[in-house]
């Protein structure tokens, strides 16, 4: 009797550990990861921020994506004072680190990248300086964020930020460096929403379901060409590895 006591709570509690089916398919399939890993006065991160990740929000991509943001790209610590040094210059330090406190100080990512979007729409349209009035237009407190970029708790983001972007595997060669579900895209970064269409393993949202329609090769992820920022000091080491020609940014922004 005891040995069939015995049995009957071990089935029990085994019954009690597996979760209900609605419990399971709630939880759905995993988002795909997609980082972006970029300078704030790079003409392609910049264009590319406004005119092709923006529109992950607006036609609901966003649902099975895991968006990171990382605003650091070609810098360099020069020094042992853990000196910054971008590529664009002393601006683009500043611009960086403001986009890092902003992720910071808004975690939610509709906030932080709302913010963003709006700088970055200000870079393309030769409007940088008047980055402090996207705190206006989406109706945020600009208290954490002033508080924070210049400060030292800022500059600790920012050189976290660049140790993210120094552990890349493989090293990122230029940017935008985009990545999807942990494979770069290179300079096919433009095409990424196939890549993560591709990536995702639930059932395609509409988005997908239209990009399929307007792009049947959609599954076999028809490589382009599009335009890329170096690193000027690490040009020199680029080898024979790299494709197609090196759109250069010039100190005009072109």
């Amino acid at each position: 009797m005891a040995r069939v006591l015995q049995l009957f709570f071990v089935l029990l509690l085994s019954v009690a550990l597996v979760p209900p089916p609605a419990a399971a398919a709630a939880a759905g399939p995993a988002k795909v990861p997609l980082a972006l890993y970029y300078e704030s006065l790079c003409p392609y991160c910049s264009r590319f921020i406004v005119n092709h990740l923006a529109g992950i929000f607006d036609d609901g991509l966003i649902d099975i994506v895991d968006l990171l943001l990382v605003p650091y790209g070609n810098a360099h610590v020069r020094d042992p004072n853990n000196t910054i040094n971008c590529q664009h210059g002393p601006y683009e330090c500043i611009l960086n680190n403001v986009e890092a406190c902003a992720i910071d100080a808004w975690p939610d990512l509709n906030v932080h990248f709302g913010f963003i979007n709006c700088v970055e729409d200000l870079v393309v349209n030769n409007k940088r300086e008047e980055w402090e009035s996207c705190f206006k237009k989406q109706n945020l407190d600009p208290k954490p964020v002033m508080e924070c970029y210049g400060s030292e708790h800022g500059q600790k983001l920012s050189l976290e930020y660049g140790k993210q972007t120094d552990a890349l595997v493989p090293p990122h060669k230029y940017v935008p460096w985009v990545v999807v579900d942990d494979e770069p895209l290179y300079d096919d970064y433009e095409n990424f929403e196939a890549y993560v269409c591709k990536a995702y393993k639930g059932h395609p949202p509409k988005a997908c379901q239209e990009l399929s329609r307007q792009y049947p090769i959609v599954q076999q992820v028809v490589k382009v060409s599009n335009g890329v920022s170096y690193d000027f000091a690490e040009l020199e080491e680029l080898d024979d590895s790299v494709d197609g020609e090196i759109k250069m940014v010039r100190d005009d922004g072109n």
